[in-house]
């Protein structure tokens, strides 16, 4: 689906087509061209109106692509990753949208899941300000908007970063290694996202391309100063699931002494008890004990009651129990 919006003397219309004339600065128009998911027919335009480059044009039609900026005669290319978390998978899950900058027109491509291009899409016509401001600054709006998608995606992970570590530390669960390495991978994805992206804001905010005046480099450094946040609390949160994950070996391999240092001790007991009752019950003949046949039952059982209580008493004195 494509979706053209033009602005002139004021005014914000959709149009059905791209006229080639507008792309011309002196036209006085400023065009914003979206293309959702399009069609082979659909994106031919990006040929044949536009005249882009066809290496552009393949990675914009492409599949994942890694986030860059290309400067190319008259207008810029940039591969920017919106997001979506998956829980299933446990990955933050990204899709390209694609941007072509001119000096009076803005191309998007997507693949038609782009939550803040779509929104955009639906006020254009109603607030004049969106295209009206120019190709750069709807560059920025959209942008913007895409990073600010990513603080309650972070803020849902470090939320559950804080309930696993309580988990952790209080009731440990057996899954609990399946559900850190699951955070683990998200954390990685969401690493894997905002890297890149942070590096090429990085240049529209440092103004290497004469298309950004000095006001837009100072609205994409902001831009690139959330980024750089995002970055770094990737890396937080990785040292932490780290921590995690160790803190969590280490209670298991406590557990795991305890349980054995109680089975040893058990085993420790019932062994003289077992030497005692294999002496006793052999049919040879053994010093007899005071009392006559019957007593002799409970003699070897005081005997191996006060075997027992020593050697607890024993254990006790010298706290392994």
């Amino acid at each position: 689906m494509i979706s053209v919006f033009v602005h002139r003397a004021g005014q914000t219309v959709q149009a059905e087509a791209v006229d080639p004339a507008w792309l011309d600065p002196a036209s006085g128009v400023t065009l914003w061209a979206d293309l959702a998911a399009p069609t082979p027919e659909e994106a031919a335009i990006l040929r044949s109106v536009f005249h882009f480059h066809d290496l552009a044009v393949e990675d914009a039609l492409g599949s994942l692509e890694f986030p860059k900026i290309e400067a190319y005669d008259g207008y810029l290319y940039l591969i920017l990753h919106g997001i979506d978390f998956t829980a299933s998978r446990h990955q933050f899950t990204t899709h390209d949208t694609d941007f072509f900058l001119g000096p009076n027109y803005l191309v998007t491509v997507h693949d038609g899941q782009a939550r803040t291009i779509a929104g955009l899409r639906d006020l254009a016509s109603r607030n004049e300000r969106i295209v009206g401001e120019g190709p750069t600054a709807l560059l920025h709006r959209i942008v913007d908007a895409m990073v600010d998608h990513y603080g309650p995606e972070v803020d849902g992970l470090e939320d559950k970063l804080d309930a696993l570590e309580d988990e952790v530390f209080s009731s440990p669960r057996t899954d609990a290694v399946k559900r850190i390495l699951g955070l683990k991978q998200e954390v990685v994805s969401l690493r894997r996202v905002t890297m890149p992206q942070r590096d090429a804001i990085a240049r529209l905010a440092r103004r290497e391309f004469a298309m950004i005046d000095t006001e837009m480099a100072y609205r994409f450094r902001d831009v690139h100063d959330h980024l750089v946040r995002l970055s770094d609390e990737a890396l937080i949160f990785q040292d932490r699931i780290t921590s995690i994950l160790e803190a969590h070996l280490s209670n298991v391999s406590n557990r795991l002494n305890e349980v054995m240092k109680v089975l040893t001790i058990i085993a420790t007991i019932f062994m003289p008890l077992t030497v005692l009752t294999g002496m006793f019950g052999m049919n040879v003949g053994l010093p007899r004990l005071p009392g006559g046949d019957v007593a002799q039952f409970w003699w070897v059982l005081g005997i191996m009651v006060t075997g027992s209580g020593l050697m607890l008493w024993w254990f006790r004195k010298r706290n392994w129990l």
